[in-house]
């Protein structure tokens, strides 16, 4: 689980998105940031909670949003994820995981009796200045743009 909360100073990002094209935090300066972390490209859940935001992507930019995925997969993963799905926004390529470490998101997690180092799926809402507003660590994938809407206003 993470370490950040709401009023902690956003962390930087560190990383290319999936066309090479390198991002920080300042690129997102003026607008409010949802930054969503979650574990790999073309996964049913991973899917959903991406397509969710996809659909609602135009009301959220004219609520003044931009959306930035995270997840540890390639650029190529997730070119082709962008391209099958028609996703509007970029993808942050965090192989090394600098990014999702920075903001305490992978940890240990449970799966069919399993335990494993993995990505916790989890969702930043960060300020036009840098400060996270809103932390969600119960992501509901289904409507994740409309949880995060109601958390909002």
């Amino acid at each position: 689980m993470t370490h950040l909360k709401e009023g902690d100073k956003a962390p930087e990002i560190h990383g290319t998105d999936e066309n090479g094209k390198p991002l920080s935090l300042a690129d997102f300066k003026g607008k409010k940031l949802i930054l969503y972390f979650y574990p790999a490209d073309n996964t049913p859940t991973c899917t959903v909670e991406s397509c969710d935001l996809r659909d609602n992507f135009d009301g959220l930019k004219k609520e003044g949003y931009a959306v930035l995925g995270v997840s540890p997969d390639s650029a190529k993963k997730h070119q082709n994820f962008i391209k099958k799905h028609g996703l509007p926004f970029p993808l942050l390529v965090d192989d090394d995981k600098k990014t999702i470490k920075a903001y305490g998101v992978w940890g240990m997690k449970k799966s069919f009796g399993r335990e494993y180092m993995g990505l916790m799926r989890t969702t930043f809402v960060i300020s036009e200045n840098g400060t996270i507003e809103k932390v969600f660590t119960k992501v509901q994938s289904k409507r994740h743009s409309e949880q995060i809407r109601e958390a909002m206003n």
